[in-house]
């Protein structure tokens, strides 16, 4: 049968929860922003709530019920949370997630006060200026050298209490959106929120087609995976089989690239389910959807907390190559499609 994948939407919707902030532990706009659009799609037999933990869970009944699967995606980022205000106002920050350093130096970011007020700021190393500071170029930079200048007036720390920022607020980095014309998309967060679209995608094209999933199917968008127990808990009934969507990983040494989708045999928690992955291959093969077969050093998924808190799912892990992860990320339009396309088929397959 011949599926047709609106990549236009899919784009929009990921634009859209991209702008979006979810520093993992901050859910409730991104997971508000899915369930909408997911709504939206009016898909008969489509259930939609959240958890108790935040997580959006949406059912879909299958032409079968004997053998229910899984398919999910964290929406949950990397981020920043205030940890303490410094005597010149500027601000400490702790990582949520592995955040790069480095690669967030000037970055412009908004800090959200616990009664949601909302300041512009920007990531630096202390004492930043090369003309005061013969060792700037040379400092470390991490949680310990990196502060938070606030675009406000203050000079002290009870100037900055004084807008009603206190420790443990979150700190959103700016995504830096881009769609160009030459089909790459750049940005933070494509990790993971391009397989959150991704899903989006599979949803549209099977609802155009009149087509549901061959086995009832729980799609868990996860808030916790940047710190390892996303896709812990929340289904709702015992899965025969997971998918778990994630972005590929790529560089030296990898064989994935930002044009296809990848299929991830083995990361450093071990190798996914073999049954999964010739499922996956075969798929891919017989639909011609172009795709990669790589093995992730440094990574861990929303598959690997399911299989630790005692999940006995078959669980294989897909997604679109995404470069520069943890850092300034970029994707092209074609992984999407072939990302989207291969979770499509496995929705439709025995």
């Amino acid at each position: 049968m011949t599926l047709q994948f609106d990549i236009d939407a899919q784009v929009d919707f990921l634009v859209g929860l991209l702008n979006t902030p979810s520093p993992t532990g901050y859910h409730v706009e991104a997971i508000a922003y899915v369930q909408e659009r997911f709504t939206a799609l009016n898909i008969p037999d489509l259930t939609i709530r959240t958890t108790n933990k935040g997580a959006l869970l949406a059912i879909w009944d299958g032409e079968k019920h004997d053998a229910p699967r899984g398919v999910t995606a964290h929406t949950d980022t990397l981020g920043l949370m205030v940890k303490s205000i410094r005597s010149d106002g500027t601000l400490q920050a702790t990582n949520l997630g592995g955040i790069l350093w480095p690669g967030i130096e000037f970055e412009n970011v908004t800090v959200r006060t616990f009664d949601d007020r909302r300041y512009r700021g920007t990531v630096m190393l202390a004492n930043p200026s090369v003309h005061v500071n013969r060792d700037a170029a040379r400092r470390d930079r991490n949680a310990d050298t990196m502060v938070i200048r606030l675009d406000e007036r203050v000079n002290s720390a009870s100037d900055v209490e004084r807008l009603g920022i206190g420790v443990g607020d979150f700190i959103f980095l700016d995504p830096r959106v881009e769609v160009l014309e030459s089909g790459f998309i750049r940005s933070r967060f494509l990790d993971d929120k391009a397989c959150v679209a991704n899903i989006y995608g599979a949803l549209v094209a099977l609802r155009d087609a009149g087509l549901r999933p061959k086995q009832t199917t729980a799609f868990l968008i996860s808030i916790y995976e940047e710190v390892g127990h996303g896709g812990a808990s929340g289904w709702p009934f015992e899965l025969a089989e997971l998918l778990t969507v994630d972005m590929a990983a790529l560089g030296d040494g990898q064989t994935g690239d930002e044009f296809s989708a990848t299929i991830c045999v083995k990361d450093s928690t071990g190798p996914y389910h073999f049954d999964m992955i010739t499922k996956l291959r075969q798929l891919a093969q017989a639909h011609e959807i172009a795709y990669k077969v790589d093995i992730y050093p440094y990574y861990g998924s929303d598959g690997s907390a399911y299989w630790r808190a005692g999940g006995d799912a078959r669980v294989g892990l897909i997604g679109p190559g995404v470069a520069s992860s943890h850092g300034y990320e970029r994707t092209h339009r074609d992984a999407l499609l072939h990302s989207t396309h291969l979770i499509a088929r496995y929705l439709l397959a025995d």
